[in-house]
């Protein structure tokens, strides 16, 4: 599994949200909020199971993720996206008490989404390796 280099994950924690484009769509992508959790990236779908986004990362398992000006090619891991508690905390550490609407409901921990980066990454460097 490639990983988040240093500097990638020091970009990821210095942003409050990404937008995440599933498959290969062109279109503008949704912005969510996220957090890293030993160095693995999460998202989750505040309205669950049944959000379009989260349906298509089912079905797709690869999209595209972009944090300011810079943009790569991630995996999107759908099942056994553990550590629950430890995700909580790291939206309720990040967003305040909007994450126990938005990120720390049972709904929103049926649709969390780990982000890997692909080893593709566009090509690009300095995030994945």
């Amino acid at each position: 599994m490639t990983t988040w280099t240093a500097e990638g994950l020091a970009l990821l924690t210095g942003c409050e949200s990404l937008v995440l484009t599933v498959g290969d769509d062109a279109h503008p992508g949704v912005a969510v909020g996220m957090v890293l959790v030993r160095g693995e990236l999460y998202v989750r779908a505040y309205r669950g199971v049944r959000s379009r986004w989260y349906q298509a990362a089912q079905q797709h398992s690869h999209g595209q993720i972009r944090v300011g000006a810079v943009t790569r090619d991630v995996l999107l891991e759908t099942r056994d996206t553990r550590p629950s508690s430890e995700i909580d905390a790291a939206y309720r550490n990040k967003y305040g008490q909007a994450a126990d609407a938005l990120a720390a409901s049972p709904t929103a921990h049926a649709a969390t989404i780990r982000i890997d980066p692909a080893s593709s990454s566009n090509g690009a460097t300095g995030l994945v390796r």
